[in-house]
């Protein structure tokens, strides 16, 4: 970049030069020749529509649209129970509102309003504190560290709780997931404490990998499971609550209460079922080649001489991680995109964000078109990304 480029770009206000930024990878990203994480968030809205004509082979298009559930929706809510083996589900148009109906109805039932979760944990970073100020439930942080929340943390609690949730995997800790051996245990913690337990798993279908374990075993160590269907199957929305066939009932009587009784909701529950058995059957061997990503990413910034660069975790727990870089966010994302348009090639396709002074982490994501990378490629790719940081800026 020229000094003159440099002293124009100075002027443009921090705000519009991310704005600008952002419009810059998202359109490497559509016409890049090779990018490692392909999703559905960022295609047009052409695509997307063609992206639920698998669903023509999966359901009867023939029969009548969805009135306030039945139909397609009922069918979706069959298809997770079973695959979680609970008595039942219900379809919700998002996580938020099925986790708040959840632990509400919890709630009721335990006479306790006291909700024991992680301070990393989805409802306490992402939803403006809705499960006190809609739900008049009370919040209280088994741990804050970036880890797991273990069966010590449960039992150390000072007061009685009505519930505990967890969430698997714990996405702002780098989509972490305990052993098997320690989930039970936290599991056993909860029930010594005569409190329920809630699996927030938004991203639960990921883990089967790591756990060693088919779905519904894992959900069965829940008394109820919330899941998504656009995080790991690309659909165009939606989330479910399994459980108890009694909890399932009353819970949709609250998603009435809550606004979530949608008119027609089938486009959403159509990509929901045709993402399931698109996706479904591949996670393990996305979890799989995201190993071979992450070790490539290690092995790549330390041939490129990057003095400090961490692989979080070092072994994924599931096919999502993160890279954490000693450099300035805008240096980051500015020499992400100057390599994917001047080679083509869009390794870092999600936004970075600060974690100190000259220190800050992105999610890499491994979906099916990351198969298509050798480690070998992920390498060069991470050589040529380095070649644009510039000397001197890291912390």
């Amino acid at each position: 970049m020229s000094e003159n480029t440099s002293d124009a770009a100075d002027l443009i206000p921090v705000e519009e030069q991310r704005r600008r930024r952002y419009e810059r990878r998202l359109s490497v990203y559509r016409r890049g020749d090779r990018v490692l994480a392909r999703l559905g968030l960022r295609e047009t809205l052409r695509q997307r529509l063609a992206s639920l004509e698998q669903a023509a082979r999966l359901y009867d298009l023939d029969e009548t649209v969805d009135l306030y559930g039945g139909g397609v929706v009922e069918a979706l809510e069959e298809k997770v129970a079973a695959l979680l083996g609970t008595e039942a589900a219900a379809f919700f148009p998002t996580g938020t509102m099925a986790q708040q109906v959840a632990l509400r109805c919890w709630a009721g039932r335990t006479g306790n309003p006291t909700v024991a979760l992680h301070a990393l944990a989805h409802p306490e970073v992402h939803e403006r504190d809705a499960l006190s100020r809609l739900g008049g439930l009370r919040p209280v942080h088994v741990t804050s560290e970036p880890r797991c929340t273990t069966a010590q943390d449960v039992r150390g609690l000072p007061e009685p709780i009505g519930a505990l949730l967890l969430e698997l995997p714990l996405r702002d800790a780098g989509f972490l997931l305990p052993t098997w051996e320690e989930l039970t245990e936290v599991v056993e913690a909860a029930r010594e404490r005569d409190a329920v337990v809630h699996f927030d798993g938004a991203r639960l279908w990921e883990s089967t990998v790591h756990f060693g374990r088919p779905l519904e075993e894992i959900a069965g160590l829940a008394d109820s499971v919330y899941v998504s269907f656009y995080k790991s199957f690309d659909g165009l929305g939606g989330a479910a609550l399994a459980g108890p066939g009694t909890l399932v009932e009353e819970a949709k009587t609250w998603r009435h209460r809550y606004g979530g009784q949608v008119f027609q909701q089938f486009p959403t529950a159509l990509s929901a079922l045709a993402g399931l058995e698109r996706e479904l059957p591949r996670l393990p061997e996305y979890v799989r080649h995201a190993r071979v990503v992450a070790a490539a990413l290690r092995e790549g910034f330390a041939a490129a001489g990057v003095p400090w660069a961490r692989v979080h975790p070092e072994v994924p727990h599931t096919y999502d991680f993160q890279v954490w870089l000693p450099y300035d966010v805008d240096v980051l994302a500015e020499a992400a995109v100057r390599t994917a348009e001047e080679t083509g090639t869009l390794l870092f396709g999600n936004a970075w964000d600060p974690k100190g002074p000259g220190l800050a982490f992105t999610e890499v994501y491994v979906r099916a078109a990351a198969l298509e990378w050798t480690a070998e490629d992920v390498k060069a790719a991470v050589a040529e990304f380095v070649a644009r940081l510039p000397e001197g800026v890291s912390g």
